[in-house]
């Protein structure tokens, strides 16, 4: 890959600590924006530049969602750019830290997934001169709070990324509303500040994507959602049978005794999946309550003699993923069940043409047509009725597609030229003028 000047966004990142810039003050730094838009890799390689120029024998963090996401996500990308501008770096994946050197300098950067609010008792005890919380959006307020609050070394920042959420979020109400309040820059990104992307590549992301998340996603807005969650699902594009024999089956379903019961039949021919059948029983309308043994035989029924490769099934629904295990025929999965990271998926999947479905699921339609994102609510949920089929269908793509999607796909990375360690101290060249760091 050729290398690419940064624009003039990425360079306000690259270098807004730099004692030459008039955000130095600055105690922090905000990314937010569009998906692809160039910020995740500028504001790192930045917050190792800025910690490499500042101290040495400090400690750092970087922080995602979960260490796995934040290794492959951040520090992958991240690695090879530092060691091509001469700085050495051992990444210790056992102990979750990465060691970098640099002109008789070495500080340490510590990996924290800020899961759910039990992930602040992670941080706890260390002392930090500084942090990089990438989609941070995505993380408990606990956890920013006790990280932020471990910055407690002289000339300690700030580092923030994130792709946009719901306007009531507690970080776009805290701390992008409050940039000036809080001494943070504060910076807006589209997919145009990201100059490796392609025209192509652009419009082809401009199509992934519709409604709330085509809002957030390409335009970068903090937008509530409103109306159909899947404004996207048309008849006539959507409703078809497989046109082959399938390649593959599952089944995928969300269990209900005194709520309904909705199974589906996936079929796959090349790479497109079929809802190819479905079974659902609301007991409230027929006055019939069912044990797990008589949605086992359902189940049996809906399979006929179609080998299986997995039954993905509600988590909640411990009694029949057991029922399903003790009879032995088939492979019981606990479904994935992230609400708003499944809808996003349900979403990419029809947009794409990745799942169909077959015109005699009769209940899936009707529900597409009825299930409605919940209003004046300060978080993205969904309305908890007609929406049983939706959730089958959500645990499927969440399950078993989201695993199909290859690493790095659409990945677009701008490879700047950068001398850290050069004769002189440490330089970005950045669109061919140097930067003394």
């Amino acid at each position: 890959m050729g290398y690419k000047p940064f624009s003039r966004k990425q360079l306000e990142v690259l270098t807004w600590w730099h004692r030459q810039s008039r955000h130095h003050g600055r105690d922090a730094v905000i990314c937010d924006g569009a998906v692809r838009s160039g910020k995740t890799l500028c504001l790192s390689l930045s917050f190792v530049a800025w910690a490499m120029s500042a101290f040495d024998g400090a400690d750092f963090a970087l922080c995602g969602k979960t260490v796995t996401s934040l290794s492959r996500n951040l520090v992958a990308p991240l690695l090879p750019l530092l060691q091509e501008a001469g700085l050495a770096c051992r990444y210790l994946v056992s102990k979750g830290r990465l060691e970098v050197s640099c002109m008789g300098r070495q500080n340490r950067f510590h990996l924290f997934g800020g899961r759910d609010e039990s992930s602040a008792a992670l941080i706890q005890g260390i002392t930090l001169s500084g942090v990089l919380l990438d989609e941070v959006a995505l993380m408990p307020r606990s956890f920013v709070e006790q990280a932020l609050a471990r910055c407690s070394v002289a000339g300690s920042r700030f580092w923030f990324s994130c792709n946009p959420e719901h306007p009531l979020h507690w970080f776009y109400q805290e701390w992008i509303r409050k940039a000036e309040e809080k001494n943070a820059l504060y910076l807006h990104f589209t997919m145009a500040d990201n100059p490796s992307l392609t025209p192509e590549i652009r419009r082809r992301y401009e199509g992934l994507y519709a409604g709330v998340f085509y809002q957030r996603f390409v335009l970068g807005r903090w937008t509530a959602p409103s109306g159909l969650v899947y404004p996207m699902f048309s008849p006539q594009r959507h409703l078809a049978q497989p046109p082959a024999p399938p390649e593959e089956w599952y089944v995928s379903c969300d269990y209900g005794t005194v709520n309904p019961c909705s199974m589906g039949l996936w079929g796959r021919v090349g790479q497109v999946w079929y809802r190819a059948a479905e079974y659902y029983h609301d007991s409230r309308r027929t006055g019939v309550m069912r044990t797990d043994e008589e949605y086992y035989r359902a189940l049996e029924a809906l399979a006929g003699e179609r080998p299986l490769a997995g039954v993905v099934v509600d988590p909640s629904a411990a009694s029949f993923l057991e029922c399903v295990r003790r009879h032995g025929r088939y492979t019981a999965i606990q479904a994935r069940n992230q609400v708003a990271d499944g809808i996003r998926l349900v979403s990419d999947a029809l947009k794409s043409g990745r799942i169909l479905i077959g015109p005699d699921c009769r209940d899936a339609i009707r529900e597409f047509g009825l299930y409605r994102w919940k209003e004046q609510s300060a978080q993205d949920a969904p309305v908890k009725e007609d929406d049983h089929a939706m959730d089958d269908i959500r645990y499927f793509v969440s399950t078993v597609l989201d695993r199909e999607q290859p690493a790095g796909a659409f990945a677009a990375v701008v490879r700047p030229p950068v001398s850290f360690c050069g004769a002189g101290g440490p330089t970005l060249a950045a669109g061919g003028k140097g930067v003394r760091l």
